[in-house]
């Protein structure tokens, strides 16, 4: 499936030269008067090495075509997480690499799509936004305002997230799955 270089997202999977690439990282650039480009920073899914490219912005890249399935998060083994097919039943092995920041929104029982190439599974796609308790954050400080700072809260999965300052130890809090930012108090 083709598309422009300026449609790539974080996590997407590309091809390139038959090999698959995962994208790490991607930043739109328009310097000045020069013409605009995209750094990305690409994970070669078969040998793990990753390396920085820059695509000129009208540039056509490849996005490999994936098909999904969802799949329920049941256990870490080891440096291996365990998923199983909610149709099937069948159960499939990704490691922390494959999963990478996903890490941090999923918590046991999670359902999420799991996507395969040729049978292979290879990553994860997570819903929009996830539902996290807060395990560890500091009291709220005293005549701050709801909108005027924000303080960093831990969440049971290990990730830290910048709250409002009423936000408080032991509260749910939605979470943005692609930015990581805080979305309200549920």
């Amino acid at each position: 499936m083709s598309m422009k270089a300026t449609q790539i997202r974080v996590g997407q999977i590309l091809l390139r030269d038959g090999e698959l690439f995962r994208v790490e990282s991607s930043q739109h650039v328009t310097p000045g008067n020069l013409r605009g480009f995209v750094q990305t920073r690409l994970r070669n899914l078969r040998t793990g090495s990753t390396y920085d490219h820059r695509y000129r912005s009208e540039d056509v890249v490849e996005r490999a075509v994936l098909e999904q399935a969802d799949m329920e998060y049941l256990y870490q083994d080891g440096d291996h997480y365990v998923f199983m097919n909610t149709q099937t039943y069948e159960q499939v092995h990704l490691s922390a690499d494959a999963l990478g920041e996903a890490l941090g929104y999923m918590l046991p029982n999670t359902v999420v799509k799991v996507e395969f190439h040729e049978g292979t599974p290879l990553g994860v796609e997570l819903p929009l936004s996830v539902r996290l308790k807060i395990v560890e954050t500091e009291p709220a400080m005293r005549g701050a305002t709801a909108t005027g700072s924000a303080k960093p809260a831990k969440l049971e999965t290990g990730l830290t997230v910048n709250v409002p300052q009423f936000v408080e130890e032991g509260d749910t809090i939605e979470v943005d799955t692609r930015t990581g930012a805080y979305i309200t108090r549920v």
